[in-house]
């Protein structure tokens, strides 16, 4: 299984695993990781899995569409690394990912 790492604002980390085909929102949450609310679930409806991903994995985490991007206007402290952890999906080649985690969520 791929396993991504979560680093919080205050810099600690969590390495967790995450089954193919399961968001890094999802994983989040079944690994209890602080700061990723995920009010909606996943239904790209808030902005509260908002995650940065590292400059590294930007290209393969894929295009912010433009659903992702309208509700990306409501993060806090958006920047060109911002994504929804709830729009990426795991899968092997994204194996090591590397997502720091906003001081709060909007």
């Amino acid at each position: 299984m791929p396993k991504i790492t979560y680093i919080e604002s205050n810099g600690t980390e969590h390495v967790v695993e995450a089954r193919n085909g399961m968001s890094v929102m999802e994983a989040a949450i079944e690994n209890l990781i602080p700061g990723i609310e995920a009010e909606c679930g996943g239904a790209l409806a808030c902005a509260t899995c908002h995650v940065y991903v590292d400059q590294a994995w930007l290209e393969k985490t894929g295009e912010v569409t433009p659903v992702e991007q309208d509700m990306l206007d409501f993060a806090y402290e958006m920047k060109p690394e911002s994504r929804l952890s709830c729009q990426i999906l795991m899968r092997d080649d994204l194996d090591g990912l590397v997502v720091r985690i906003p001081e709060r969520q909007a």
